[in-house]
């Protein structure tokens, strides 16, 4: 693989992270939308996704997958449950917002299904390919 083409990836994956870091402050400091906790949770898992991938631009880090695969699962995984609790699949109760700002508060509803944690669950999906893209390349190319 060339270092054109593995740059490019990581780039994009950098841009994905930076963008759904800049939204969440966006969301919180300038619309002064208050983070329940598990917009919390998936704000630590995707900030640091956007220093792994700068580093990871310059270096061309082949690893990447170590230090940021792990983030972008556990960030997912985060995502998705907070998406079923907007849904109500799961009741509020099963919910860690036991005090506070409720996870089912929909501070958005674009089209009557882009909410906030939907777009995590996109960040953090379209990161999810990138990084299969990267590994792809990177570890099967002939």
């Amino acid at each position: 693989m060339s270092n054109k083409n593995a740059y490019n990836i990581l780039f994009t994956g950098w841009l994905i992270a930076l963008i759904a870091s800049l939204g969440s402050l966006f969301f919180s400091e300038i619309m002064e939308f208050v983070p329940c906790t598990l917009c919390w949770y998936q704000r630590v898992f995707m900030y640091p996704l956007v220093f792994i991938f700068f580093v990871s631009i310059y270096k061309i880090e082949k690893n990447i997958l170590l230090y940021a695969g792990p983030l972008i699962i556990i960030g997912w995984i985060f995502s998705f449950y907070h998406n079923l609790v907007q849904l109500k699949i799961i009741p509020e109760e099963a919910s860690p917002c036991v005090q506070g700002i409720p996870c089912s508060i929909k501070y958005i509803n674009w089209l009557g299904f882009i909410t906030i944690p939907a777009l995590s669950l996109f960040a953090f999906t379209l990161l999810i390919i990138t990084m299969i893209v990267f590994y792809r390349r990177v570890y099967h190319e002939k």
